[in-house]
C-alpha cells in the first residue's frame, strides 16, 4: 500500500512536511492505472480523477483550501497555505447514473 502526494506546487509539498504528513511517493502528475486499492492518494484532484481513484479501491484525500480571489493563478507559499485554512480530507466519490 502506497500513499501518493500529487502535486506540482513547492508551496504545497513544504506544507505537507512541515504539518507531518507522511508519504511514499510524490508526483506532479498521477496515472489512475497506477494506484492500486488499499493506496491512500493526496492532492488536489479533478473529481472524475479522485472518482477513478475511489473506484479503485484507494483512499482519496483532497488537500483542501479557500483561496481568496488574489490568491488563484499564482504559486502559494506553505504560510499561503495556513492563511488560506489548508487541511487534509478524506471523500469517498461515486459517479451516479
Amino acid at each position: 500500500m502506497t500513499i501518493w502526494f500529487i502535486t506540482r506546487h513547492p508551496g504545497a509539498l513544504d506544507w505537507a512536511r512541515a504539518k507531518g504528513i507522511a508519504f511514499d511517493r510524490h508526483v506532479v502528475h498521477l496515472d489512475p492505472q497506477e494506484v492500486g486499492a488499499g493506496d491512500t492518494v493526496i492532492g488536489s484532484l479533478p473529481v472524475n480523477l479522485a472518482f477513478e481513484i475511489c473506484a479503485r479501491g484507494a483512499a482519496y484525500h483532497n488537500l483542501s483550501l479557500r483561496l481568496e480571489p488574489t490568491d488563484r493563478g499564482r504559486e502559494l507559499s506553505a504560510a499561503d497555505l495556513d492563511r488560506c485554512g489548508a487541511v487534509i480530507e478524506r471523500y469517498d466519490i461515486r459517479k451516479l447514473p
